[in-house]
């Protein structure tokens, strides 16, 4: 049975279930929902805890004699199963299998697992994990639903602000779910409880954005035009070399360029982009800036970047940043 971060307090509500999976790639929604289970745990007597972490030559073994080995100091105990990789091996899958088809009594199974692809999700081990208890997946929070987020955060610990106001403190955080609750635990110490001002929430929060040219290249296809030139200003705020940032714009115009014309010239698109090693869950926002990209656009975009290089390397005058800003705006728009 799978739910959502956002249902498992109302779960938690209940006796805790004999196993939980908490999967996915937003650390702080994953160390949140187990540090829920293991609360609750606790308060419904499960005194003891047991961890195990898969790495290299694990025993597996040790794993089911701990199953199966009743504590002599607690009627109730938690024992954790951590898999970083995500990949239990042959041996693994079986002893998962095994586990879940006689889950030891007095004892509450937490398994912690990263973001696992379809196959995975297909896998016997994971499927047996799902029907045998609750699973949690957890993944990153939409740039969109962002503000949303921090007002469900604010509204928590009985504060509130305008729309305004939540999307200024989502832009600053850029997107890092970290910083935006530091930043509102940060609001929590400073404000009291009610209504809180623009004002307020500026002078609180200082720029923890982490400006990188992967959110930048993600800005471009996403075709935000404003947040492309922020992340840009960050860059050039923080030093960042600008051959970095012309590295990774060219890379992504050649990439489109290349998945552009083989559909021109007769692929269909998800083989075209297969062919690029573009995964699954970013397929659709490429597919997005080539709605709006033409052949003869990017091929536009990777004389400018020709031209950039040079400007970089001395060999031709001009602001290489200000440049840069026009390549990002001729893409974005």
């Amino acid at each position: 049975m799978q739910i959502r971060p956002e249902q498992l307090g109302a779960h938690l509500q209940r006796p805790v279930q004999a196993l939980y999976t908490v999967f996915g790639d937003e650390p702080l929604l994953a160390l949140e929902a187990a540090d829920a289970v293991r609360t609750q745990a606790r308060a419904q007597g499960y005194s003891e805890r047991e961890v195990f972490t898969v790495e290299g030559n694990f025993n597996w073994q040790a794993l089911l004699l701990s199953g199966n080995n009743l504590s002599l100091f607690a009627s109730r105990r938690i024992l954790e199963i951590r898999i970083p990789s995500g990949k239990p091996g042959l041996e693994g899958s079986k002893t998962l299998e095994s586990y879940c088809a006689n889950l030891p009594p007095d004892t509450l199974t937490l398994v912690s697992l990263p973001k696992l692809d379809k196959t995975a999700q297909n896998s016997k081990w994971f499927k047996a994990l799902d029907q045998a208890g609750v699973t949690i997946p957890v993944y990153p929070v939409e740039r969109a639903r962002l503000p949303a987020w921090v007002g469900q955060r604010l509204a928590a610990q009985n504060q509130r602000a305008d729309a305004d106001t939540l999307q200024f403190l989502a832009d600053k955080v850029e997107g890092n779910l970290l910083a935006a609750f530091q930043e509102v635990q940060k609001l929590a110490l400073l404000y009291p409880a009610g209504m809180l001002s623009f004002e307020q929430v500026k002078d609180a929060v200082y720029d923890v954005a982490r400006y990188d040219v992967f959110k930048l290249t993600d800005a471009l296809l996403e075709g935000d035009s404003v947040r492309t030139v922020r992340i840009l200003d960050g860059l050039r705020g923080e030093g960042v070399d600008p051959v970095l940032v012309l590295w990774a714009l060219a890379r992504e115009v050649r990439i489109l360029a290349r998945v552009q014309y083989a559909v021109r010239q007769g692929a269909a698109m998800p083989q075209a982009l297969r062919a690029e090693r573009i995964w699954d869950a970013r397929q659709p926002l490429v597919q997005k800036a080539l709605r709006r990209l033409s052949l003869g656009r990017l091929g536009q975009a990777l004389r400018r970047a020709a031209e950039l290089d040079k400007m970089i390397k001395g060999l031709v005058r001009g602001d290489a940043w200000d440049e840069l800003q026009q390549l990002g705006l001729h893409l974005a728009r």
